[in-house]
């Protein structure tokens, strides 16, 4: 069956989404507006004395270093702010993997955030929480314990999963909804996506396993905020805004938020001729 939204224009493709759609100049423009809203919601929320809780993504990954030279520059505190990551490739015996693999999204939260912040304006380590195979319950109860995720920031997946949420065909939309924090098998398309921009397409190579934050944490977040700059983004963009809403591509899910927006370049706008 062909899908019409696939082959939509610019113009089309604005018209009617499920999903607001916001079109950016570049990649450097998406990852500047991610960081600029990372860096307001913390500046408004330490003026009231209030925390806040961010889901955070190693993908994208654009916005980070605009985001340590503001707070650097700014010198905004860090420490009543939660940064919980999406997800973490596990070994074959369902560990984390290395922290010094380079895929490793532990290791490259460390490399380029929290080491590359001041010191005194860096939050404490107990406050950079990665969903972990041994304690599965502890991302939703922290979110529990410190009022909810103010603002979920991500991309979204060639199945158009979430965090590692990948597609179902078997899961009614409120069966997939459903899920929490959990361990799984990765799809064969995210692997294979995956290891053409992180490993030179050495499919061997890519972890079977991870660990992701449920669809459940990110679709209670008060604020969804998803970047989109890849060439295949551009049929992920369209079906995310136009397509049903099913299991099979999870983004679909969070068309009902009341506060989402997709944000992606001219590029991805644009269909080639």
């Amino acid at each position: 069956m062909k899908h019409e939204y696939y082959y939509y224009n610019k113009e089309e493709l604005l018209k009617a989404p499920k999903i607001p759609l916001i079109v950016m100049e570049d990649n450097a423009a998406v990852f500047k507006s991610m960081a600029d809203e990372m860096v307001e919601e913390i500046k408004r929320k330490n003026a009231l004395g209030e925390n806040t809780v961010f889901i955070c993504p190693v993908g994208p990954i654009g916005q980070y270093p605009y985001f340590v030279d503001m707070v650097n520059e700014q010198n905004i505190s860090l420490k009543n702010v939660w940064f919980i990551n999406m997800d973490e490739y596990l070994t074959d015996d369902k560990e984390w993997i290395d922290k010094e693999d380079k895929l490793s999204f532990r290791g490259f939260m460390d490399r380029t955030v929290y080491t590359k912040i001041k010191p005194e304006l860096v939050m404490t380590e107990e406050q950079r929480i990665f969903p972990d195979p041994k304690n599965l319950t502890h991302i939703q109860d922290m979110i529990e314990k410190l009022g909810g995720v103010d603002i979920c920031f991500g991309g979204i997946g060639i199945n158009g999963h979430v965090a590692f949420n990948e597609a179902s065909d078997t899961m009614t939309p409120d069966e997939f909804l459903a899920q929490h924090t959990r361990v799984l098998e990765i799809s064969k398309e995210t692997r294979a996506v995956n290891s053409i921009g992180d490993l030179n397409g050495a499919l061997d190579d890519m972890p079977h396993y991870c660990i992701t934050i449920g669809i459940n944490e990110i679709a209670h977040a008060r604020k969804i905020r998803l970047g989109c700059f890849r060439d295949w983004h551009r049929s992920v963009v369209r079906h995310a805004a136009y397509g049903e809403k099913t299991a099979h591509f999870p983004a679909s899910l969070l068309q009902d938020h009341p506060d989402i927006n997709i944000k992606f370049t001219e590029f991805v706008a644009n269909l080639p001729e």
